[in-house]
């Protein structure tokens, strides 16, 4: 097969015009920071995932930090699966007294596993964040049989799954670059407690709960007519909220949704049934953020080399938390282990999979797959 002359990404985003007329109308409306469109993609996202409300923030990170903010975590742990991304164990670190509680995860799907979740709980564990690793949802009906505190739901690998943001008390939704549904970075709070609610919004600007409203005929706080100066602050508040520039990307990625995770699916489907024996096939998601193959540790180095210089990039998803300086210093357990994790590590591999690959993309990585183990086996 003739080679590429370019890289293939494992992962990126893909927009059209739908996305360029969208930002382009919002520049010319005046409008660029929190706006309309920011309080339309709360609306039509809650709908979407089943939630009473939804809050609008810049990350998804940013979004477990304000909730727990929000909720007074601090002086305890939080637990987390060592198989994430750094920011599940990081932002736990950013709390007032807080260590990240690490543990091991189920050796087929990677993600949390409930019984290891279960000796970990110390008498001050504050929260638990149960992550849909690459899509998968996380075993949160099993903890809630022994645990009955706040347990976050971190969706940032499963937009949209079906029932995905509906068993933790709280849900965090990630459209950074390269999920499912991007617009460059943002995140979405989902829930269904009112008071909460009201306390994150206010909490995303500086705790104020009223300001200028080009749109409100009165303020909703001091009764006075819309486009006043005044307000009241009566909480430590942050800046995180979502501006209506990236929510015009957000609402056309939402209506391209259905089809830009059908063909994930087609991927997802492709490789399974295309790839080599030796390739163990992950778990089927709906979402596929990411295609975790699973080859024989011996091999993974050369194999991402052996890509590599075919043009394929591939990644890793992902390096154990606990294997981390930064993280082993701030571990409740300093000794705990990791066998599970330790192990099938070391045989991860994602391999490309976005809404802007080919068939031909496809054909590609499979070929080129399948040559390194037909010689290397």
């Amino acid at each position: 097969m003739k080679l590429r002359k370019t890289m293939l990404p494992v992962l990126r985003p893909e927009g059209g015009q739908e996305e360029i007329d969208a930002l382009s109308k919002v520049i010319k409306s005046g409008w660029w920071g929190k706006g309309p469109l920011v309080s339309k993609f709360e609306k039509e996202f809650a709908e979407m995932v089943g939630a009473k409300y939804a809050v609008a923030v810049t990350s998804n990170s940013h979004g477990q930090d304000l909730v727990m903010k929000a909720m007074d975590i601090k002086d305890g742990d939080v637990i987390n699966p060592t198989i994430s991304f750094m920011a599940t164990a990081m932002i736990p670190l950013w709390q007032e007294n807080i260590t990240t509680n690490v543990v091991d995860v189920d050796p087929i799907n990677m993600n949390i596993d409930p019984e290891q979740v279960r000796k970990a709980i110390t008498p001050n564990t504050k929260a638990i964040i149960a992550v849909n690793e690459a899509g998968v949802p996380a075993p949160i009906d099993e903890i809630r049989e022994f645990f009955d505190g706040l347990i976050i739901e971190d969706c940032a690998h499963s937009c949209y799954t079906p029932g995905a943001g509906q068993k933790g008390d709280i849900a965090i939704w990630s459209f950074q670059a390269v999920k499912t549904m991007p617009c460059g970075d943002g995140g979405m709070i989902t829930l269904n407690d009112e008071k909460l609610y009201n306390k994150l919004k206010e909490m995303t600007w500086f705790g104020v709960s009223s300001t200028y409203s080009r749109v409100a005929k009165e303020d909703t706080v001091t009764g006075k007519p819309g486009y006043t100066w005044d307000y009241e602050v009566d909480k430590i508040g942050y800046k995180c909220y979502m501006i209506d520039l990236q929510a015009a990307i957000c609402l056309e990625q939402m209506k391209k949704l259905p089809k830009i995770l059908e063909w994930r699916r087609h991927v997802q489907a492709r490789y399974n049934k295309e790839l080599h024996e030796c390739i163990e096939r992950p778990p089927h998601t709906e979402t596929v953020q990411y295609y975790c193959s699973k080859v024989p540790a011996e091999h993974r180095g050369d194999l991402i080399d052996y890509l590599a210089s075919k043009n394929v990039h591939t990644s890793v998803h992902f390096k154990p938390l606990h294997k981390y300086e930064i993280i082993k210093k701030n571990m409740t357990h300093p000794d705990a282990k990791f066998p599970i994790a330790d192990k099938e590590w070391l045989r991860l591999v994602s391999l490309p999979v976005h809404p802007a690959m080919t068939e031909e993309d496809i054909d590609y990585v499979i070929y080129w797959v399948n040559k390194y183990f037909n010689e290397n086996l």
